[in-house]
């Protein structure tokens, strides 16, 4: 008897790093990896909470998993990588140049001009950079 096994849908997919989630998570109490993981309301609690008073922070030790697997099934894999996306958002967002990996040479233009649009521009990216990810990813593959 022979039984194949079909992955479950998106399973296949490793659009985001456990690493980098880890990482994140040790300023987690900022909310870094809930936005990484695509959770940017939760993020946004835990940035004005501390993590929920630290104690949300030391729970979310043992759902980076769970939340690295949701984000695996959600996004679209692709050229552009999200791990470095949002590395350079993080450290050389200011100069847009996450902006620029992406293709969205105007906006990167704007951001290097104006400081990532006065700081203004660095809020809408953390709670919006996965969707922005996603879709040049399945734009290229409908294009490409």
């Amino acid at each position: 008897m022979v039984v194949f096994i079909t992955p479950l849908r998106g399973s296949m997919n490793n659009t985001h790093s456990k690493v980098i989630g880890y990482i994140l998570w040790i300023f987690g109490f900022m909310g870094a990896h809930r936005f990484y993981y695509g959770r940017p309301v939760s993020g946004t609690i835990y940035f004005f909470t501390l993590g929920l008073f630290f104690i949300g922070w030391i729970v979310d030790l043992f759902l980076i998993p769970s939340m690295d697997r949701d984000a695996d099934q959600r996004y679209a894999t692709g050229p552009k990588d999200y791990s470095i996306t949002w590395i350079l958002m993080t450290f050389l967002g200011f100069f847009g140049l996450h902006r620029l990996y992406l293709g969205k040479w105007v906006t990167a233009i704007i951001w290097f001009l104006t400081g990532g649009l006065f700081l203004l521009g660095y809020l809408y990216d953390y709670c919006t950079l996965n969707t922005q990810i996603d879709e040049v990813n399945r734009r290229s593959r409908r294009f490409g």
